[in-house]
């Protein structure tokens, strides 16, 4: 294990801010991971994990504690399962899956991260999400200190959520197991909309699973949604807020207060949520709030590619994200009266 002290912890995210860590490790083995946390664990010490840095604010004061760096590695596919340790890079392992001519996480291209973080959000896109092919997740168990094997149903997925982002001081992710499709080189149906139409095809219909990653790798490189040190759009951490999910009454409420502000004819997006819930689009609500592409005039501002994205412009501190972030939350809720989530995780701070 590597081990530094007064370690600057902004260059290991993607929005390049936050102060420095007391103490940082970085471990290359499962071992070393569980040896990390349980020493922490055995001394009181605040425990900081971070994989790909691609959904953290760290304050400018940073992490006054153990900050662990997990860059352990491992791609193992056998047929079509694959077993990834949490420190793989999520988009090239995307990618080698992709190669081998198997489906399932094809639309999950380009997104930045670990793979240890995926099961952690249950991460999604383009109509993927991980609960869709992941089997089992191996962790570090901290209040047993056993490492456990939790299935598909113990991991508790929901939107954006799961048992280990429920109890975030429990689980520490070392592998992540899932079953894909070997469907002769096609992707799996597509489901989401714009992909479809971007590819040309209707709603269900499969193509070349290549096609299927390339075409989402365009589609979200033209959003800012793939990383690229030279553009400041893409420092950022994609998705800021949570598309909100509302209840049936509440979504009433919410279409009452867009047709006031809109005219008659404003039609919010809105998706089936489950039983008496909708979910609507956030980045359509920061827009109509007037937040547009771009929005901004200091070091902090919204990508001039996709109102959803918050970015650091080369100079920004995380009081200038966070300054920003609040005046998003409060202008959409004054407009329409729903509270936007952060999708990121806060470290020393809140919104």
């Amino acid at each position: 294990m590597q081990e530094l002290h007064d370690a600057p912890l902004a260059p290991l995210t993607t929005f390049r801010l936050g102060g420095p860590a007391a103490r940082l490790i970085t471990a290359t083995t499962d071992a070393e991971v569980v040896d990390a946390v349980r020493a922490a664990d055995a001394a009181g010490t605040p425990l900081l994990l971070i994989g790909g840095g691609s959904n953290l604010v760290i304050g400018d004061k940073g992490f006054e504690g153990t900050a662990l760096r997990i860059a352990t590695r491992g791609f193992e596919l056998r047929g079509t399962t694959l077993e990834l340790a949490a420190g793989e890079n999520w988009s090239d392992a995307v990618a080698r899956t992709v190669e081998a001519g198997l489906a399932g996480i094809e639309c999950l291209a380009g997104i930045p991260g670990s793979a240890g973080a995926t099961p952690i959000q249950n991460v999604g896109a383009y109509g993927q999400e991980v609960r869709d092919t992941i089997t089992e997740v191996v962790a570090y168990d901290r209040r047993t200190g056993d490492t456990v094997t939790l299935t598909n149903a113990e991991c508790a997925f929901a939107y954006r959520h799961s048992t280990f982002k429920d109890q975030p001081e429990r689980y520490v992710v070392l592998r992540v197991r899932f079953q894909l499709e070997d469907a002769g080189g096609l992707s799996a149906p597509v489901k989401y909309p714009e992909t479809a139409r971007a590819l040309g095809v209707e709603a269900g219909d499969r193509v070349p699973a290549a096609t299927a990653r390339e075409t989402v790798l365009r589609l979200r490189a033209g959003k800012g949604m793939v990383l690229d040190p030279a553009d400041h759009d893409t420092w950022s951490a994609g998705s800021f807020f949570q598309n909100p999910i509302l209840t049936d009454a509440d979504y009433a409420a919410f279409l009452v207060r867009a047709q006031d502000r809109l005219g008659p004819d404003a039609t919010p997006p809105a998706y089936p949520a489950g039983e008496g819930r909708t979910k609507t689009s956030a980045a359509w609500l920061i827009d109509k709030a007037g937040f547009t592409k771009g929005y901004g005039d200091g070091p902090a501002r919204i990508s001039t590619k996709h109102t959803l994205a918050l970015t650091n412009r080369g100079e920004a501190t995380t009081e200038d994200l966070l300054a920003l972030a609040r005046e998003v939350v409060a202008g959409v809720h004054a407009a329409f009266g729903v509270t936007l989530v952060n999708e990121p995780v806060t470290v020393g701070v809140t919104l």
